[in-house]
């Protein structure tokens, strides 16, 4: 009968992702074929910990080995139910890649310049409309003199490190793993007479200026990639990219959800009685709400398209206006006199002219009714 999984690994079910990949590594050290080249059980120790932890590792198989065993991921852990070495580099790449730097293989590789990022500060309008926006940002740049290349005379040697490999082989104990080399950075090439402008590197500091465009419709965290507007790479190598992150102040008016602006319109306590119309704020400038009679504090009107044009989407949000009826203040003498002979017009033995206060005088009677029955 199979072993059970986590038991081979030596975790609990809970373990988390770094758990079990912590005891992944501490068993695959031990086990290692290398290490153990005539000790048979020791081989059969690390193909059953590879198999156990290439199922316990993907979220979608560990929770189909949870709920139904072996039978739920027979045939998903390579030929013959097992983990040959086939692959062995690809599984064991985040592992001693973590040891030795993640240098494997025989290709060479260049400096490619970092990506940069910055952050800029939008107001609403902005956002919503996009802009175009000058930049000063301070980076590496390639140096003009050399065009990048970091040689005066534009002559490079083969790196004598490594031999024109890019690559140099590190022996850790019993490992013998191929690293970067430190000396031409993976190129394979120096630089015999070094540019006085940049000494050699290829790329000196400078402010540059950049023009960039914001698209409609960007909010809060979203990115904007610019791709080679990073740094310059070393020695003329590829240069990063630029992110340009997005902050949107917050607005006097409106707030954004998603696709919607929303807003609360004061209107006096006439105009929500016998309805009227009243002048609403859009981003594109005012426009007449029409209000109708007995409105209720609270009451939400929708401007359709007043709202926000989605950058991903291209859907048209809508303006949600929330009414709040407001109560008159500094009133004078005759206006308090006209209020109270108003208020004498109502019956009050009724709640006719308060639908809310009605509603909520049936919920009060209702619930002291469950209470007391």
């Amino acid at each position: 009968m199979a072993r059970d999984y986590y038991d081979i690994l030596g975790v609990n079910r809970d373990a988390s992702d770094a758990e079990l990949k912590k005891a992944y590594r501490r068993l695959a050290m031990k086990y290692h074929p290398d290490r153990n080249s005539d000790d048979v059980d020791a081989m059969d120790r690390f193909k059953e910990a590879k198999q156990a932890y290439e199922i316990l590792k993907d979220p979608r198989k560990r929770a189909m080995y949870d709920q139904y065993g072996h039978d739920a991921v027979s045939g998903q852990t390579g030929a013959q139910g097992g983990a040959g070495f086939a692959d062995f580099s690809d599984v064991f790449g985040d592992i001693f890649g973590d040891i030795f730097g993640g240098a494997r293989g025989g290709s060479r590789r260049s400096s490619r310049g970092a990506d940069m990022r910055i952050a800029i500060e939008l107001d609403l309008k902005e956002a919503v409309q996009g802009v175009t926006r000058e930049l000063n940002i301070p980076s590496m740049v390639s140096c003009k003199r050399c065009n990048g290349s970091g040689s005066k005379s534009g002559r490079m040697e083969t790196c004598g490190t490594c031999g024109g490999a890019g690559q140099v082989r590190m022996q850790q104990g019993i490992f013998s793993v191929m690293q970067t080399c430190p000396s031409c950075r993976g190129s394979g090439q120096r630089v015999s007479d070094p540019c006085g402008d940049c000494n050699g590197q290829g790329r000196v500091q400078e402010q540059r200026t950049l023009s960039v465009k914001i698209p409609a419709g960007v909010d809060t965290g979203d990115r904007i990639r610019l791709a080679g507007e990073g740094q310059a790479g070393a020695q003329g190598s590829a240069a990063g990219d630029l992110y340009v992150e997005v902050q949107v102040r917050p607005h006097k008016l409106f707030e954004r959800h998603g696709d919607d602006l929303h807003c609360e319109i004061p209107i006096p306590f006439t105009t929500a009685a016998l309805g009227g119309e009243i002048k609403v704020p859009t981003l594109d400038g005012s426009v007449m709400l029409k209000v109708q009679a007995e409105t209720q504090s609270g009451k939400v009107f929708k401007l359709r398209g007043k709202g926000v044009r989605s950058v991903r989407s291209h859907h048209t949000g809508d303006l949600m206006c929330h009414v709040v009826v407001e109560t008159p203040v500094k009133l004078s003498s005759k206006q308090k006199q006209l209020l109270r002979e108003f208020e004498e017009t109502f019956d009050h033995g009724t709640t006719d002219h308060n639908p809310r206060s009605r509603g909520f005088m049936d919920s009060v009677r209702e619930f002291f009714e469950r209470v007391t029955g």
